[in-house]
């Protein structure tokens, strides 16, 4: 058996692939994981449509019956939908585990990567990279997607680390590992519910075009693939001085319920929904359909170089 046998991609996506066309492909733990039933259906079904909007061809991935799915219909999506909560949140590591016990799982940035590069595709749209968590001098608490972008070579697009996490640890980790990141029309790296964390980016770029000529020359140099800094639309922005208040309790309520490891993530996005009455999930929402819209005019911009 080779990893290849795995792959599962749609009708709809191989086409797409055959004839160089555009292809973006699209996580799942936004669904799985991410929000509740029916928000997840809806958000992914409107992540999908941003992406045919500009052109492209949405691969959302995902791991049903221990395949690796690129692609996915839309009974497939309301499958995971449902299943919210109740199926494996599988980084990289866990794809082996999951497809051997055909398995159902959702794909987090690092999983997502791997099989979209499995697949031959370029570019990928999410919300916030997983990051350094605060605390983690204490808990060693260091998500694999930082791993993954230093070694695989897909572009990912994002509206910066969650603001759950700690972002100049983040920043230095991806420093250290050889990360190349870059502010898509923005001097500082974005902390997703905010526009800008405050910490200064060394490259920016301005032009779809351009950034597509770094996207691709990332690949021919390596050693991973590329960190597109997409801020969250102004208008969309929450306040970051309140918002920090409300990350800090739900860090705290998590601390001390003794919550950690995988659950973190999601019980922190989840409690900060609660404390911002919604205007949170409202964000997030924004700003993934940002960035699936800024992949995929970056992806027909790749199929014209």
């Amino acid at each position: 058996m080779t990893v290849k046998s795995l792959l599962d991609v749609s009708t709809e996506v191989a086409e797409a692939l055959a004839g160089a066309q555009p292809v973006v492909a699209l996580e799942s733990t936004i669904i799985t994981h991410g929000m509740p039933y029916p928000a997840n259906l809806e958000t992914a079904l409107m992540l999908e449509s941003a992406v045919r909007g500009q052109g492209a061809t949405p691969a959302t991935v995902a791991v049903l019956n221990g395949r690796f799915k690129v692609g996915l219909s839309r009974d497939e999506l309301e499958r995971l939908a449902r299943l919210s909560g109740g199926v494996v949140k599988a980084s990289r590591r866990d794809l082996a585990a999951v497809a051997a016990r055909h398995g159902a799982a959702g794909t987090t940035v690092a999983a997502t990567m791997y099989i979209a590069e499995l697949a031959g595709i370029e570019i990928f749209a999410t919300g916030g990279i997983g990051g350094v968590h605060r605390g983690a001098e204490e808990t060693f608490d260091i998500s694999a997607d930082l791993v993954e972008l230093a070694r695989t070579k897909v572009a990912v697009v994002c509206a910066g680390a969650k603001s759950i996490l700690d972002i100049a640890k983040t920043l230095e980790y991806l420093e250290s590992h050889g990360v190349a990141v870059c502010g898509f029309r923005c001097d500082e790296f974005p902390a997703f519910y905010a526009r800008s964390s405050g910490f200064k980016l060394d490259h920016r770029c301005d032009g779809l075009h351009d950034l597509a000529r770094i996207v691709r020359l990332q690949r021919e140099i390596g050693p991973g693939g590329l960190l597109i800094a997409n801020p969250i639309p102004e208008d969309k922005a929450l306040d970051a001085e309140a918002i920090e208040v409300r990350i800090a309790e739900a860090v705290a309520e998590a601390k001390a319920n003794g919550i950690a490891k995988k659950e973190v993530t999601p019980f922190l996005l989840g409690r900060v929904v609660e404390l911002t009455d919604g205007r949170s999930l409202e964000a997030n929402m924004a700003l993934v359909e940002n960035n699936a819209i800024l992949a995929a005019q970056v992806a027909v911009e790749l199929t014209r170089l």
